[in-house]
């Protein structure tokens, strides 16, 4: 018994380290579609995108998962992609918006309407969910090795246009007008900040407690979600129990 349960832990850990890459690298392929399609889809004459392109090879990303998502971008091989959202509930009432980039609409659609079905979740109409999340700017800079104190951070984060911010042990989490978060991410880097995030994203008004008895449901949608190669990013308003980020670790 001791073998099974020391190998089942390993795998335990292995599934959630996978699932944590797979996180990751979604983000940055969603990354890698906004700055090509913003601007060159050529990294020689687009600086943002190869920023991002850097930001994938320190992940160890694949090359041909870089590739796929500029090719999205720029149409490469003629297919066209579109941006479609999808709204639901995930188990436990949690409000999910997924975000997807698919070259075929009703594939996207059954692989979602599939994830939330198998894990008792429930797919929405357009604006089910949506009130639920404010679409705002986030930028994100860590506080391992960063000589800064929250007042001054606040000081420059206001004075480079940012609207909020907040501060963590880990994080400086800043906050803009989705217009401004461009010009805020520039103004900081030019003070010298090292970022980790500065995206568009849809920030949730409150938090959902996920019931413990659905915890693994829940789990399950995130996870079949995260695998799918069409969806660029999954905005949800879950809290998991305490107990469960101590047993992942």
């Amino acid at each position: 018994m001791s073998g099974h349960s020391k190998w089942h832990n390993i795998q335990g850990r292995k599934n959630a380290q996978d699932a944590k890459r797979g996180k990751i690298f979604q983000k940055i392929s969603r990354d890698l579609y906004q700055a090509a399609k913003a601007g060159d889809p050529d990294p020689a004459n687009n600086a943002q995108l190869r920023l991002v392109i850097d930001k994938a090879h320190a992940a160890n990303m694949p090359k041909k998962n870089i590739d796929r998502a500029i090719a999205k971008a720029s149409g490469i091989g003629g297919a066209k992609f579109e941006e479609v959202t999808y709204e639901g509930y995930a188990p436990g009432g949690v409000a999910v918006m997924v975000s997807a980039l698919t070259d075929n609409k009703n594939r996207t659609a059954s692989a979602v309407r599939s994830a939330f079905s198998h894990s008792g979740g429930s797919l929405g109409a357009s604006g089910s969910v949506a009130y639920m999340f404010n679409r705002m700017g986030l930028i994100e800079i860590l506080r391992d090795d960063l000589d800064t104190s929250e007042d001054d951070m606040l000081m420059d984060a206001l004075d480079a246009g940012a609207d909020d911010m907040k501060a963590s042990e880990e994080k400086f989490q800043i906050f803009t007008d989705p217009s401004t978060m461009t010009s805020v991410r520039d103004a900081l880097q030019e003070k010298g900040y090292d970022l980790d995030t500065a995206e568009v994203t849809m920030i949730p008004e409150n938090r959902t407690a996920v019931p413990e008895d659905k915890v693994k449901q829940y789990r399950h949608l995130i996870d079949e979600l995260t695998a799918n190669d069409d969806v660029a990013d999954i905005y949800e308003t879950g809290i998991l129990p305490d107990y469960d980020d101590d047993e992942e670790e």
